[in-house]
């Protein structure tokens, strides 16, 4: 993809007669990353190891004046490969510097911003997708690279039963917390200072104002009760979200290791609302929901509805 600077057309919406408002036609917002603990890798580099528990002990009872064989715990070292968030950028010089609200300072730091903001977006799309379709292929690893999460004969996963090709949605209960599913970054997310450099343009070179941005980071997922998945939710009558899908859900996580949040996206917010109202005994619309058995309702706009069936 070549470079996308920005140029004296991107300025008309600061023209003089166009109000200083922060609209936006975008969908940048990353509710679930917000949410999630950050942690350091382990090895204090670009890889984080961490034990998970797999083989309980075998115990039981023994007869007076007799033993029992000995047995130890199991664990399993899982490797999470960090991968590096880029969202540097550069500005023509005389471009930032004729923009008339605080000059190339002010321009610099929006500009910051709104690039710290996509790679908010970025990250938690890559969280759900990871390397597959709808991810980033060069990112860490994500929910649909689980093996406890990627197939309908899984565990975790419950099937809403949709038909309809590439309409369909997921919904995720997940548990946070340093010892399930976090942030893994080797640094805080921090923009560099900026330097001038001379930049190569199509023709030539000129003066740019560069900020470099990025970071290391992945996601620590936990173990296999520390993610559950409905899969399948599409438009397709009767194939959408619903408490009773929820429940089902849930009754996948042990009594002690419950979800802290259920995510899904706009789409499924309102068929579980529709679904409330078709069963509200006053006949008044139910109000779109904040949770479901307790467990809070996270709405994001980087889970599609253009998902593939699950099989």
């Amino acid at each position: 993809m070549a470079n996308d600077y920005v140029a004296i057309a991107d300025f008309v919406a600061d023209a003089l007669d166009v109000a200083r408002t922060r609209t936006s036609d975008l969908l940048l917002a990353a509710p679930t990353v917000a949410r999630m603990p950050r942690i350091a890798p382990a090895d204090g580099g670009t890889t984080h190891k961490y034990n998970k528990y797999t083989g309980s002990p075998v115990v039981g009872f023994r007869s007076e004046n007799d033993g029992r064989e000995n047995d130890h715990s199991e664990d399993t070292v899982v490797s999470v490969s960090l991968k590096i968030a880029d969202f540097s950028f550069a500005a023509d010089m005389a471009v930032a510097d004729a923009w008339r609200d605080g000059g190339a300072e002010a321009y610099i730091a929006r500009e910051g911003a709104r690039h710290l903001s996509a790679m908010l977006a970025k990250l938690e799309k890559q969280v759900f997708y990871g390397t597959g379709t709808g991810g980033d292929a060069a990112g860490f690893s994500g929910f649909m690279n689980s093996a406890f999460l990627d197939a309908l004969a899984d565990d975790m996963v419950i099937d809403a039963g949709g038909t309809t090709a590439a309409t369909a949605s997921s919904v995720y209960a997940i548990r946070l917390g340093v010892d399930d599913v976090a942030m893994v970054t080797k640094d805080t997310i921090d923009i560099g200072e900026t330097t001038i450099q001379r930049v190569a343009g199509s023709t030539g070179f000129y003066p740019a104002y560069w900020t470099p941005a990025s970071v290391w980071v992945g996601l620590q997922m936990g173990g296999k009760y520390s993610i559950g998945r409905i899969a399948n939710l599409t438009a397709d009558s009767g194939k959408g979200l619903t408490d009773d899908l929820i429940s089902e859900l849930l009754g996948e996580f042990p009594v002690d290791s419950q979800p802290t949040i259920l995510v899904m996206n706009r789409r499924s917010l309102k068929q579980l609302q529709q679904s409330r109202t078709a069963t509200n005994s006053t006949g008044a619309p139910a109000p779109f929901p904040q949770e479901a058995f307790g467990v809070p309702i996270i709405v994001t706009d980087q889970l599609l509805s253009t998902e593939a069936l699950e099989t």
